[in-house]
């Protein structure tokens, strides 16, 4: 069956957004043709009030965490968020699989078609293989700058890499947590693992403050963080730099590499990646770092530099919800200078090339599979997340 979908725009994010446009998909949900009513004859136009986007990427997730939704106090600034997971993380395998679950059919339900999510365990491989979503399943390795972690801590996350099954829904590397996270050696373990891959990779990066003081001095937050657990950082030196000088000197540049939260980021070092690689990319969890550390990133130093955002909800232990239409939304009322239809593309294009599934996800270009997204109309505009409908 050939549907003929029209709303009162329509945005391919690959071209121009059209006024009264249609999509044309058949009953696979393959785009066929898009233009406008005008194009298009016959009576079987089904219209709907609002934008048709494709289906939104959710690039930076960990739906293993999705047990401790609301478990977590706001505002308590990243390091004390640590500590708070540390301690609540633990749960029985049952509660920790219905948490997943739902927290899979809340992202379906409000669009989502990808997720780039971040793997510690084997606790979300089981909904994966279902192939619900599509999945870039980030699994995430640290030693806690401990250089003699450094190995076992390699061996016990690639026995997790490899439980996972590769397929083309479901995608996987392994990855460094944080450059405050990761001592020298285990980061060149990593290196070497995917020297000769074509995959992506992701990295926190300059979440707080705390991070950049760290490296620039060993001081602050995160040397009393390590004290309390007894890691004295006899091998860390100051590097006199920010956190991501550090991060580029022992990543592959021939990976696309999304660096996620970058709340501190400003032009000089999101210039200085885009020297290292063309195939760099920034993940914003906006509703994070609210919750987190009630920050954001300033927008306009990656606009002007003609970065490649893309757009990500992190965990429900660090959100009230797995929505990208909420993220943009957040985005818009705090930085209101973007373009929806910039917005758009982050949270669809730009998310499916950075997790490598761009040729069948991200835009309405014909024999893509993308997903139709609703966005309905409310007054003002666009103003709640229970407006996505789900088309195909």
């Amino acid at each position: 069956m050939i549907r003929k979908l029209s709303a009162d725009y329509i945005y391919p994010v690959s071209s121009p957004a059209i006024k009264n446009g249609v999509v044309v998909v058949d009953k696979e949900g393959t785009i066929l043709e898009i233009g406008t009513q005008k194009q298009f004859t016959g009576k079987n136009i089904e219209y709907h009030p609002g934008i048709l986007c494709p289906g939104f990427i959710n690039t930076h997730c960990h739906l293993e965490l999705s047990h401790m939704r609301g478990l977590i106090p706001t505002g308590t600034g990243l390091i004390q968020f640590i500590t708070n997971v540390v301690k609540h993380r633990g749960a029985k395998p049952e509660v920790i699989q219905k948490a997943i679950r739902t927290a899979e059919n809340e992202m379906i339900k409000n669009g989502i078609v990808a997720v780039g999510d971040i793997s510690n365990t084997t606790d979300t491989f089981k909904i994966k293989a279902e192939n619900n979503l599509k999945y870039h399943s980030f699994i995430e390795m640290f030693d806690l700058m401990t250089e003699s972690n450094a190995e076992p801590s390699f061996q016990n996350y690639i026995e997790v890499y490899h439980q996972l099954n590769a397929s083309k829904h479901n995608k996987k590397s392994v990855v460094p947590h944080a450059p405050y996270s990761v001592s020298v050696p285990l980061f060149k373990k990593l290196l070497e693992f995917h020297k000769d891959h074509d995959i992506s990779i992701s990295i926190h990066n300059q979440e707080t403050a705390s991070e950049d003081e760290f490296f620039l001095s060993k001081s602050g937050g995160f040397v009393d963080f390590y004290k309390s657990f007894g890691n004295t950082l006899d091998s860390f030196n100051a590097t006199n730099k920010p956190s991501i000088h550090y991060a580029l000197k022992y990543l592959n540049p021939g990976l696309k590499t999304l660096f996620v939260h970058n709340t501190m980021t400003n032009k000089e070092e999101i210039r200085l990646a885009h020297e290292w690689s063309d195939k760099v990319f920034w993940a914003t969890c906006p509703n994070a770092n609210l919750y987190i550390e009630n920050n954001l990133p300033n927008y306009k130093n990656f606009l002007e530099e003609d970065a490649s955002m893309t757009i990500g909800t992190d965990s429900l232990t660090s959100n009230w919800q797995l929505n990208i239409l909420d993220e943009i939304l957040t985005i818009a009322k705090y930085q209101s200078y973007i373009p929806f239809e910039e917005l758009v593309k982050w949270a669809t294009l730009n998310g499916a090339k950075a997790l490598g599934f761009e040729k069948e996800l991200g835009s309405f270009d014909p024999g893509k599979r993308p997903g139709v997204n609703l966005i309905k109309p409310k007054s003002p505009l666009y103003k709640t997340s229970s407006n996505i409908v789900k088309l195909i």
